[in-house]
């Protein structure tokens, strides 16, 4: 029988994925009551749960499958259903079927994100995200709504957050590699820099929120786009990248 301190270790990391669930939920009540302030700010409570979670398991040394697929399903939901409805609600509502369309295919791009991660687990290196991470790409979609409900004038550029939804749905289904900081050996070697770099951010954001989640998110987009230009010949490994559906395609 598992002893009781084994238990509540296995109990501890699902309970952060829960808890990323719960704030995807809350966004989506927050949302449809037009409270798009809160509705954002709740989905970067979620994202905080999802960074903790996987590194509970593994501090823990209790990652099962069933954590891996509870914490996929808590995604769709924080990062999937949660961020679509809040654009649809904020942007798109009275567009009718376009509106719906748009918003849905970000939310059908973000599923199939997170089933290629979980069917490509082992493939991938961890050095690069296949695609941009659905939490980021979540993000992404909560930057502009804080951008939105800080100036107007973006509110009025329909034809912008089209395409502004719709880049980062497709993203996330690309071949483009994303870093991952994971094995990244200047943050090994300067970990008293990054810790003072993270603490920065985390102040800007404090202080600067409906700017600095944007602009954070945006930046990283925007270099991860910039790097896969200018050094694709040095990433041929990286875009060799195959789902077991693809190698099946090909053999037929």
């Amino acid at each position: 029988m598992i002893d009781q301190p084994k238990r509540l270790a296995f109990f501890l990391p699902n309970t952060f994925t829960a808890l990323n669930m719960a704030c995807g939920f809350a966004s989506v009540i927050m949302s449809w009551n037009g409270q798009f302030y809160n509705a954002s700010m709740i989905l970067l409570l979620g994202a905080i749960f999802d960074s903790v979670d996987g590194r509970v398991a593994r501090m823990t040394g209790t990652q099962s499958q069933f954590g891996e697929q509870f914490d996929s399903i808590s995604d769709v939901v924080s990062f999937g259903i949660a961020p679509s409805f809040l654009v649809y609600n904020c942007f798109f509502k009275d567009m009718g079927r376009l509106g719906m369309v748009v918003s849905f295919i970000y939310l059908l791009c973000g599923a199939l994100r997170l089933a290629r991660f979980n069917a490509n687990i082992d493939k991938v290196s961890s050095d690069y995200f296949q695609g941009l991470p659905i939490p980021t790409a979540a993000l992404g979609l909560v930057g502009y709504v804080l951008l939105a409900i800080e100036f107007e004038l973006i509110q009025s550029l329909t034809p912008f957050t089209i395409f502004y939804v719709v880049l980062y749905s497709l993203l996330m289904i690309s071949n483009v590699p994303f870093y991952s900081f994971k094995n990244a050996a200047w943050v090994k070697t300067h970990k008293k820099r990054v810790l003072a770099i993270i603490f920065l951010l985390l102040a800007l954001i404090f202080t600067y929120e409906q700017l600095m989640i944007g602009v954070i998110t945006g930046t990283y987009v925007l270099g991860g786009l910039i790097y896969f230009i200018t050094h694709k010949g040095a990433l041929e490994d990286v875009f060799s990248w195959k789902s077991e559906n693809d190698e099946i395609s090909e053999n037929k």
